[in-house]
């Protein structure tokens, strides 16, 4: 009888509780080209702190807006909300120099 009973596909962003997809997020690793593997736990990561920094700035974002007396969030808030949080500015600082250092390729003799 238990044959006959069918598994319930659940997907890796329910396994982990996650609202981002973890499936898609695992592809634009793949496809980058960032690495030649990708282990599997790599895009749960990923995913899960890709959530909390976008549930952190729309929480921020939405406290500033209400601070300036709006019910919607909208760009100038989110610019602001990251704008007047330290760790959020040191994050989305915009660097001239790159925070990866090329390597220059070996050469085929």
């Amino acid at each position: 009888m238990e044959a006959n009973r069918q598994k319930t596909n659940i997907s890796r962003s329910a396994r982990a509780q996650l609202n981002f997809p973890v499936s898609r997020i695992e592809r634009f690793l793949r496809e980058g080209n960032f690495s030649q593997r990708v282990s599997a736990s790599a895009p749960v990561f990923l995913a899960g702190v890709l959530e909390y920094l976008t549930a952190d700035i729309l929480d921020l974002s939405g406290k500033e807006a209400q601070a300036s007396g709006r019910k919607r969030i909208t760009p100038e808030h989110v610019s602001w909300a990251v704008e007047n949080n330290k760790h959020l500015r040191k994050l989305f600082k915009i660097d001239s120099k790159s925070v990866v250092i090329e390597t220059p390729e070996p050469d085929e003799d």
